[in-house]
C-alpha cells in the first residue's frame, strides 16, 4: 500500500515538476527574446512629445475662436484695430472690477498712484507712470496689448488677466486718466 501511495506521489511530482519546467523554459525563452529589446523603449524611460514644448500651430482661417486667445499682431497693428468693447452703460461697473484687478496684478508695479513706483520698484526698473503724458497719448489697444502680450519691461499678464480683465484694467486707467491731472 505504500508502495502504491510513493507511486502515485512520485507520478503527481514528476507530472508538476515536468510542467513547471516546461513553465520555466518558456520563462527563459521569453526573456531571452526581451534582452534583445531596446531598453529605451520602457514606458518609464520612453521619449514623450509634451505639448507645452511643441510647436503650435495657429488655428484654421475659417476656425471661430471659442476661449479668447488673441495673438500679439504687433503694438502698433493692434492700437488701430482693437476697439474697447464695452458698452457705455456697463463702463462703471467695469471700472470697478479693473480697480480690483488693478490692486491684485498692477499694484507691485506700478503702485496705488500709478506713479510707477510699487513696492517692487527699489528692486527693479521702474514702470511707466500711467497718469503721465505718454500713456494718455496711447489708444486702448496699445494698452490692452501691453497687458495682453506684455513690452519692453512689463511682463505678460495673458496668463493672470483674461481678455475682458485686460479691458477693465483698461477702462480704469482711462477713468484715472480723466479724473487725475497730468503729472
Amino acid at each position: 500500500m505504500l508502495k502504491g501511495a510513493g507511486i502515485v506521489a512520485v507520478g503527481l511530482l514528476t507530472i508538476f515538476v515536468a510542467g513547471g519546467a516546461r513553465q520555466g523554459c518558456r520563462d527563459l525563452v521569453h526573456s531571452a527574446a526581451h534582452l534583445r529589446y531596446d531598453p529605451i523603449r520602457d514606458m518609464r524611460r520612453s521619449v514623450a512629445i509634451l505639448p507645452q514644448r511643441a510647436m503650435l500651430l495657429l488655428p484654421d482661417s475659417a476656425s471661430v475662436p471659442v476661449t479668447g486667445i488673441d495673438r500679439d499682431l504687433g503694438r502698433d497693428v493692434l492700437a488701430k484695430t482693437l476697439v474697447n468693447p464695452t458698452p457705455p452703460a456697463e463702463l462703471a461697473a467695469s471700472v470697478a472690477r479693473g480697480e480690483t484687478r488693478f490692486q491684485i496684478l498692477c499694484v507691485p508695479c506700478h503702485g496705488t498712484d500709478m506713479s510707477g513706483h510699487g513696492p517692487v520698484a527699489p528692486m527693479m526698473m521702474t514702470a511707466a507712470d500711467l497718469l503721465g503724458a505718454g500713456p494718455r497719448t496711447r489708444a486702448d489697444g496699445y494698452i490692452y496689448s501691453y497687458i495682453r502680450h506684455g513690452g519692453l519691461i512689463m511682463p505678460s499678464y495673458g496668463a493672470q488677466a483674461t481678455s475682458a480683465e485686460a479691458w477693465d484694467l483698461v477702462n480704469y486707467v482711462r477713468h484715472m486718466q480723466r479724473t487725475r491731472p497730468v503729472r
